[in-house]
């Protein structure tokens, strides 16, 4: 009878812990900046939230502290059923890969980078065309003909932004001087506003009159000394104008949020394993324009910007991607 009751119970643990797995729904895990960066983390947060606003369907998540967190976050999510499982950021790459692997039957995604496995879908961005358009913007905008641009993590994808920006600079005005600095070589590099500031000083000290972020939390640091120092700054990822209006020229939006909030409403039925790569033509990437930069751009500048973008997304122009061969055309 004592072993029946036991078994009956085991089997109720086990029905129940089934039940809850199908029911976990999709998680997401917010790298190093936290979910509240202002920039790429914050975007993700915004497309959670407005998943389980228009569905009412919860989600997981969770925000790592550390390199050390990423996989023990992934593989918590994974053993508790959650699907899909999206990660921010390139890197994360490795964790994910490797809890993909031991629980192929859940799906994953992963953001700015690419994981080959048959559940895993990897969302990448073309941000050279975003950032080409912001270049073209910025060397409108300047009038000593000196930009700069603060990058975070010292890697290929920043400096991706970073040559996009410096072909629109050069297109735009083939004479002007783009100067480019690199926050740090660590992960500590996209949550260090303080040095993003320092960096900026020192290159409006140079002359630099617009300055570009691609730094995730530091950027805050950027745009904060651009609006100080009497120079404008331009935002990334998220649509930063509205944190100094008036003195944030434009921002490079990266659409994660939409990318996050299509994966959680596919969900695991409308699963796309595979690479998706989301530039202008694809809306994955573009220049903001609303009431708190308005006043900075004429319509002559943006219709300048308008051309540009036409014709990168009718053939006309090609940026070029520093990933592709670690090299920029321009300087």
């Amino acid at each position: 009878m004592i072993k029946s009751l036991l078994s009956a119970a085991a089997l109720s643990t086990v029905l129940a812990s089934a039940a809850f797995a199908a029911d976990a729904g999709p998680a997401i895990v917010f790298d190093i900046g936290g979910k509240f960066d202002k920039s790429f983390n914050e975007s993700m947060f915004n497309g959670a939230e407005k998943f389980k606003t228009e569905t009412g369907t919860a989600y997981g998540e969770f925000e790592i502290a550390n390199e050390a967190q990423r996989e023990q976050a992934i593989r918590n999510f994974a053993e508790k059923g959650n699907s899909p499982i999206i990660a921010a950021g390139f890197a994360q790459a490795e964790a994910l890969t490797k809890v993909a692997k031991e629980y192929p039957d859940l799906k994953f995604a992963i953001i700015d980078m690419v994981v080959d496995l048959p559940n895993v879908e990897s969302i990448v961005f073309k941000e050279h065309e975003g950032s080409y358009l912001v270049g073209v913007l910025a060397a409108e905008a300047s009038k000593t003909g000196k930009v700069g641009f603060v990058g975070g993590m010292d890697i290929p994808l920043i400096s991706k932004f970073g040559c996009g920006y410096a072909q629109g600079v050069k297109a735009d005005k083939k004479d002007a001087t783009v100067f480019q600095n690199m926050t740090g070589d660590t992960g500590a590099a996209w949550n260090d506003p303080v040095k993003g500031g320092e960096i900026t000083k020192g290159q409006m000290a140079k002359g630099a009159d617009v300055v570009f972020a691609a730094a995730g939390a530091t950027g805050i640091g950027v745009l904060q000394a651009a609006a100080d120092g009497g120079a404008l700054s331009i935002g990334v990822d998220a649509n930063q104008n509205y944190l100094h209006p008036g003195k944030v020229l434009t921002s490079m939006v990266k659409h994660v949020d939409v990318a996050v909030y299509n994966i959680m409403k596919e969900g695991n039925a409308g699963f796309k394993p595979g690479i998706q790569a989301l530039g202008l033509k694809e809306g994955g990437v573009d220049y903001a324009m609303d009431d708190n930069n308005k006043p900075l751009v004429t319509d002559a500048m943006k219709a300048k910007v308008e051309a540009a973008k036409a014709d990168i997304i009718a053939g006309k122009t090609e940026v070029h991607d520093f990933t592709a061969d670690n090299k920029c055309p321009v300087e």
